[in-house]
């Protein structure tokens, strides 16, 4: 079996392919097959979060790319922009994993949180899509550059005068 020891930077050629879905790509230590078939384990630093496109580097000195696999989610969007934000903030009151886009929200499937987005007036699809959810605040995991591609445009709120 083929050990996998190291993330290393992005962009480095790579020999085999690993595809994860997220729940996966969250544990540190994990026995996998490589798209080639081959058995692998994963034996990372603990709190690792693998992203898709991330490089690993095997005991053999192999390099093993990750790709994040379909996996059903539920695509989320709005008439208007405060029914997203809402939509957001209720999810995030209930600590659920969420992928943020420009106009929509993914998060995996469960029908209560369905119900209760429909609840909310917002639209929600059910696809087969990559989950790369956000790493957290606090610097719970790195990023990538696609997270750079979400435009947010922020007014200031209007003064009002006090006599």
């Amino acid at each position: 079996m083929l050990n996998i020891t190291e993330l290393i930077s992005p962009g480095a050629q790579h020999d085999e392919r690993l595809v994860l879905p997220f729940d996966r790509r969250q544990r540190s230590r994990l026995r996998v097959e490589l798209e080639s078939g081959e058995d692998a384990g994963l034996f990372l630093a603990r709190g690792t979060v693998l992203r898709g496109g991330d490089r690993l580097r095997a005991a053999d000195g192999r390099i093993v790319q990750v790709v994040a696999a379909n996996e059903p989610v539920m695509l989320v969007t709005a008439d208007t922009p405060i029914q997203l934000i809402r939509a957001a903030y209720h999810l995030g009151n209930r600590h659920i994993p969420l992928q943020v886009g420009d106009g929509w929200l993914k998060l995996e499937q469960d029908h209560v949180l369905r119900e209760m987005l429909i609840g909310l007036g917002v639209y929600v699809a059910n696809q087969e899509a990559p989950f790369e959810p956000e790493a957290g605040a606090y610097g719970g995991g790195h990023r990538h550059g696609q997270d750079d591609d979400v435009a947010v445009s922020i007014r200031p709120l209007a003064r009002t005068s006090r006599d």
